[in-house]
């Protein structure tokens, strides 16, 4: 009896335990010249991937792709803007869930490496920050701003709630947290990252290995005494100068690459980049005889789908949808050369044979499937309701994130001849007077964006500028990054004897979401040769799934989505020329597809083929400004040598400052 209420008490007391009391915990921390897991020498052979530029049907097998590479650590971003679209609404279901993602490396013997940011860079939309933080214009992004910081910590808490709990000394994978991302090539302010530290710290990441990253050249700015300092660099650096000033600092601690770059990453209008196999294993080669950690990024890119896409510097650099990155795994999840010459490589490095590599997921083609049907967006019946804007304003002003945005206004009497110029456009614009197109105009350009009026117009005509949003800039300070006209239209033209200058005033603004119910709008049957933004709607039939690659080089600029999932951009001047289609997101029987191209076709068809085009480049088919840097007062003194006078045409009460 006395052994049956002594077993009953013990099971009550374990039962009384929280759970992560009653879970087996283990230990990952820092030793001399080395980390020690549950006590032992323990190098990190980590592999990045993003779990929100892969399908959630298909984390496991690229998890699994991961471990018969020869790696024992998943690496994963953790992004801020993914989770909490609209602010205070949190998501972390279906493709967001990210203890499921852990839950999964655990299951296939994986360790995971956390980076919460809150910046991530990842040339991800805004480096991962929300765009919503916008709406507040003053804000200084990535510091001890009030508003930031407050915004920073919510988010946190939200990670931890779903992480926390999965830390290895909690009987989880996680055995590394991030604090902040590359901060020294963005500033040098400790009290900032220190904050970011302790949030971490109260948000359950108390007693896991903490670390910072940065480059050779900048660690010290931001480093802190009591984090773990790891370098970022990329295939062909001398590795063991990478590692020589953190070593005089710290001979004894152990020394990780938290970013080894195994390729690069593309960008609309420049050629693809690619990185040599041997280059890449040379390095780690190196990193494994020196006893170095590293984390390989990236080990499988994947596809930036949707809007997620953000852009580089210096200008305007935004980047591609596919984000391959000439890396092992590529964007469909098969092997490469590189993958099999680094395989080899770490089996050489182990005592454990390699699971079997995992077979790619099947790829189909799909016929031609043609477009009969579509729906103008800027006609009757599809145009939303306008507001009303005295001013110019971005688009986050009018509550809108992604997508695109229209400003409308009627013009003075002006000849032909007349300059127009948008101040601070970003990015994409389509101009029209009276519903026909003059020009299109494009921030990357690094121009004016100024186009000449090709006629005379009377007082009253309409002016219309679609302005499509990409990527915001993802790197450098640069990413506290408006959409739409942020400035000002200005009109520059002469009198006979003077220039004048109208600042334009009164607008009509258009909203049109990159989550526009596409189906609830006016279809028309396809007119041929239509230039102007319109959606295009079709289906086709499959008799078996696959992964497919649809070919989007007949189509202009937009966007794709099938049964709902948006595939991302597309635009023809490439060097990417198709769209990853998941096979998961395919069904057997009817699919649907819809096509946004705000610049119009060649040939209203697609079909899916069994291989990415992500090489052929078309520069000569961005658009180029009428008018180009200084130029523009050229192009109107050559008419008068008197001084410019300033107006505002009649179109509201304010006069512009002056003339260009």
């Amino acid at each position: 009896m006395k052994r049956k209420i002594l077993v009953l008490f013990l099971l009550s007391l374990i039962l009384s335990l929280p759970l992560s009391a009653a879970k087996a915990g283990g230990t990952f921390e820092s030793g001399k010249g080395t980390f020690l897991l549950n006590g032992k020498p323990f190098v990190v052979k980590a592999a990045e991937i993003h779990y929100a530029r892969i399908p959630q049907e298909y984390w496991e097998h690229r998890i699994q792709m991961c471990k018969a590479l020869g790696m024992n650590t998943m690496c994963i971003y953790i992004f801020w803007n993914f989770h909490e679209q609209k602010e205070g609404v949190f998501d972390f279901t279906g493709n967001k869930d990210i203890a499921k993602f852990c839950r999964l490396a655990q299951k296939n013997g994986m360790y995971v490496i956390v980076r919460p940011g809150p910046y991530v860079c990842a040339e991800w939309e805004m480096g991962g920050l929300p765009w919503w933080l916008l709406k507040k214009t003053d804000i200084k992004l990535r510091t001890q701003d009030p508003y930031f910081m407050e915004r920073v910590k919510i988010f946190e808490q939200k990670v931890g709630e779903q992480l926390a709990p999965l830390t290895i000394q909690n009987g989880g994978p996680i055995i590394m947290v991030q604090v902040e991302n590359e901060y020294g090539s963005y500033d040098t302010n400790k009290p900032y990252v220190s904050e970011i530290r302790d949030c971490l710290r109260s948000v359950g990441f108390d007693k896991v290995q903490l670390f910072q990253c940065d480059w050779s050249s900048n660690f010290q700015q931001n480093a802190l005494p009591d984090l773990l300092w790891t370098m970022n660099f990329g295939a062909g650096a001398n590795v063991l100068e990478q590692f020589k000033k953190v070593k005089e600092l710290r001979p004894d601690a152990p020394m990780m690459c938290s970013e080894y770059w195994s390729g690069w990453f593309d960008g609309w209008g420049r050629a693809h980049e690619t990185r040599s196999a041997e280059t890449m294993v040379n390095g780690i080669k190196t990193m494994l005889e020196n006893n170095i950690s590293f984390s390989l990024y990236m080990t499988h890119g994947g596809t930036s789908f949707g809007q997620w896409a953000g852009a580089n510097v210096p200008g305007y650099d935004p980047d591609c949808t596919s984000y391959d990155y000439d890396a092992p795994i590529d964007e469909q999840g098969a092997t490469t050369e590189k993958y099999y010459q680094l395989r080899e490589l770490l089996q050489k490095y182990s005592d454990v044979k390699f699971p079997a590599v995992p077979k790619a997921k099947p790829i189909i083609e799909i016929p031609e499937v043609k477009f009969s049907e579509m729906a103008p967006l800027l006609r009757a019946g599809n145009m939303p309701e306008a507001q009303k804007s005295h001013d110019i304003k971005s688009m986050e002003l009018f509550d809108q994130g992604y997508g695109s945005i229209m400003y409308s206004t009627t013009l003075p009497a002006i000849k032909a001849g007349a300059l127009i110029q948008i101040r601070n456009m970003n990015d994409y614009g389509i101009v029209m007077i009276d519903g026909k197109q003059i020009g299109q105009l494009y921030r990357g350009n690094k121009a004016e964006n100024t186009l000449r009026i090709p006629t005379d117009v009377k007082a009253g005509a309409q002016l219309d500028i679609f302005i499509e949003a990409m990527g915001r800039i993802n790197y450098s300070k640069q990413i506290k990054d408006f959409k739409g006209i942020t400035e000002g239209v200005e009109v520059y033209t002469t009198d006979g004897k003077n220039e004048l200058t109208y600042n334009l005033k009164d607008w009509e603004v258009r909203l049109f979401p990159v989550s526009q119910d596409y189906n609830a709008l006016n279809y028309i049957p396809t007119v041929a040769d239509m230039k102007m933004p319109a959606y295009y709607r079709s289906s086709f039939n499959l008799s078996k799934v696959g992964d497919t690659y649809l070919d989007m080089s007949t189509w202009g600029k937009g966007m794709v989505w099938i049964n709902g999932h948006n595939l991302g951009r597309f635009w023809k001047v490439g060097p990417q020329q198709t769209l990853y289609v998941p096979g998961c997101w395919l069904k057997k029987g009817k699919n649907e597809i819809v096509i946004l191209d705000i610049t119009g076709p060649s040939k209203t068809s697609v079909k899916g083929l069994k291989k990415p085009v992500i090489t052929e480049l078309h520069r000569d088919l961005m658009p180029k400004d009428a008018v180009k840097g200084d130029n523009l007062k050229k192009a109107l003194s050559s008419r008068t040598n008197e001084s410019p006078s300033t107006t505002n045409g009649g179109l509201g009460n304010d006069a512009a400052p002056g003339a260009k």
